[in-house]
């Protein structure tokens, strides 16, 4: 059984600093030994980082600079050592660390500093109970299968790959961790966080290890990938995001950066090779916000030439304090404003396991995990192309589980809903042409909420069959109600309004921020889907019925849909505000809905 440190589940990762030496030790000999032509390596090293820095200059630019025009001229050994050398110093900038004291004073810390984020009045007033972390049970719900991970975690080595949609879930996901009575796990924070000195201590001492994304040569990821390899061979449960940053559209991840998920794999094989298996499990899970801190600088991000991204954002909402405080603010009395949601656990090649760790087939069927790295001659063996294909599947399963462990919450719904219409009120042209009618489409109170009614009933049923989870706020309530929560939540945290009521209309204004809530119902047919993967067919897209449109009002919605133009420069006039009328098949399904209600599944 796994020993308790101080009350908490305790794991390898608690005597890390005694063996950090040793594991910066092996990445470096490893990667020295796997390096076949240390001067190609070390020359496309030199290449790129001259490249990055010759607007800066200074002593790093002129080091490989220097590199550069000597390599031709070294020996063999000599090269080598130089390998060694930089493979040293990236090891050591890597390589994280693990304080007790810090940690033990986290997890106390944690439940009244997350009350404060997540409910500041509510924590100042009752700061007693604040001390305990079940009182943010109502506000961070965590669900999932977890006394089953909490067996495997004894057995083997866990890799948590859930989604990511902010800067805050590593936090939350710690929550989680700590909740759910699970170790905590080693997890790569980009080297940009590291630069807020609070969150900078307590990433450096909870065994967080840099990343330094500006770094794209092939040593530097070599040494990343090597050090998380040799971090799960020797028991350490680790964390990745294999979306590989946020989400900037705010959907549900469905190409996933499956590089440092590949080192739990390499892991089994090499301690499989050398006759002492380490298992190593799979647990997918997704972190689910009824709002996103940092949305609008996401989307806008995304919209930015259709999504071709900076990798890096380094100047979003959370990095302004008076934003941070807003959303803290925001979320005062939101009870499960946040959802961590664990799947099922996977072994390395997508079959899941029972709490023993065995793998079964789709079938059910018993499956001997050794047997898939299996060479010619009958012995385990590292084949890295065989293993890229075994990842690539390992990818689809996890792909498969955010999919089905999606949970849906009110303003998903609503947004998902409210921006069907709008797509119907200016002929569903284009998506740009679409997000430019901010502040000139309406829509009746009643009729949206009729349209939430018929996309619960679609939601129910695809709970039922195992494709979705209803988060539980949402859960037993109609239209109106889910209607209600939803304004709530938007009204007042961001910069704009997103619905904005006017008697009994309500004003489609934030037309980015509907296209960023409804994007993660997208992968599942329920919302316009701009986000499937170049290269792969689209889903078909299920929309909720949309109203007819007589002939005059189809006369003024193509007026507004010819008039997506910029305004003039001398901003004269606003665009004519287009309502709609109600459909006859939205009212049907609305009665349908009301008068047989579907069995809601519970989570």
């Amino acid at each position: 059984m796994i020993a308790r440190f101080d009350g908490v589940v305790s794991a390898p990762i608690f005597d890390f600093n005694a063996a950090r030496s040793s594991i910066v030790d092996e990445v470096v000999n490893r990667i020295c030994a796997q390096t076949k032509d240390p001067l190609h390596t070390l020359n496309e090293a030199a290449y790129l980082e001259t490249r990055r820095l010759q607007h800066d200059g200074g002593a790093e630019h002129t080091e490989w600079r220097q590199l550069a025009a000597q390599l031709g001229r070294l020996t063999d050994h000599e090269l080598r050592e130089r390998l060694r050398g930089y493979a040293q110093r990236y090891a050591w900038d890597v390589a994280g660390n693990f304080d007790r004291r810090v940690y033990k004073f986290a997890s106390r810390a944690m439940a009244p500093l997350l009350g404060a984020l997540l409910s500041p009045r509510s924590t100042i007033r009752h700061i007693h109970e604040s001390l305990d972390l079940t009182a943010l049970d109502s506000r961070i719900v965590v669900q999932g299968p977890r006394e089953h991970i909490r067996k495997l975690t004894e057995i083997g080595t866990v890799v948590y790959v859930p989604t990511h949609l902010s800067n805050l879930d590593s936090v939350v996901f710690g929550f989680a961790l700590e909740r759910a009575g699970l170790p905590p796990a080693v997890y790569g924070a980009g080297k940009n966080l590291f630069t807020n000195p609070v969150l900078s201590y307590f990433m450096h001492n909870l065994g967080a290890y840099r990343v330094d994304r500006r770094l794209r040569h092939a040593l530097y990821k070599d040494v990343l990938k090597t050090y998380s390899a040799v971090l799960i061979e020797r028991g350490y449960h680790s964390l990745f995001f294999p979306g590989g940053t946020r989400s900037r559209s705010g959907g549900v991840e469905r190409k996933l950066k499956l590089g440092l998920a590949g080192t739990g794999l390499e892991a089994f094989v090499r301690t499989t090779v050398r006759g002492r298996t380490q298992k190593v499990f799979f647990v997918p899970a997704t972190i689910n916000y009824l709002l996103t801190l940092e949305a609008e600088t996401l989307i806008d991000d995304f919209l930015q030439e259709e999504g071709k991204a900076r990798y890096l954002i380094e100047d979003d909402e959370s990095t302004r304090i008076g934003r941070v405080a807003a959303f803290s603010q925001k979320l005062l009395g939101l009870d499960g404003a946040c959802v961590i949601r664990f799947s099922r656990p996977l072994d390395c090649f997508g079959n899941f396991v029972d709490d023993e760790g065995i793998s079964h087939d789709e079938r059910g069927r018993e499956v001997d995990a050794t047997s898939y790295i299996v060479g010619r001659d009958g012995k385990p063996a590292v084949d890295h192309t065989r293993d890229v294909e075994y990842t690539r599947e390992l990818g689809e399963r996890v792909v498969d589980a955010f999919r089905k462990d999606t949970v849906v919450m009110a303003t998903h719904i609503v947004a998902a809903c409210a921006f069907a219409r709008l797509r119907r009120a200016v002929g569903e042209a284009d998506l740009f042409s679409v997000l430019r009618h901010r502040d000139d489409v309406t829509v009746r109170r009643a009729e949206l909420a009729e349209d939430v009614d018929a996309m619960l009933d679609k939601l129910n049923s695809l709970e039922e069959r195992g494709e979705i989870v209803v988060a539980p706020t949402v859960k037993g309530k109609r239209g109106e109600e889910v209607l209600s929560d939803a304004l709530r939540a938007f009204a007042g945290y961001h910069s704009q309004p997103v619905l904005s009521p006017r008697g009994s209309e309500l004003v489609l204004r934030d037309t980015r921020l509907l296209f960023y809530y409804q994007n993660r119902l997208a992968a599942h047919g329920l919302a316009f889907d701009a986000l499937a993967p170049k290269g792969s067919p689209s889903r078909s897209v299920t929309r909720p019925p949309m109203p007819a449109v007589s002939s005059v009002e189809r006369g003024v919605a193509a007026a507004g849909a010819s008039s997506v133009a910029p305004p003039a420069s001398d901003g004269a006039g606003d665009a004519a505000r287009l309502a709609i009328p109600p459909s006859p098949e939205t009212s049907a399904a609305s009665a349908t809905a009301q008068s047989s209600s579907l069995p809601i599944v519970s989570s």
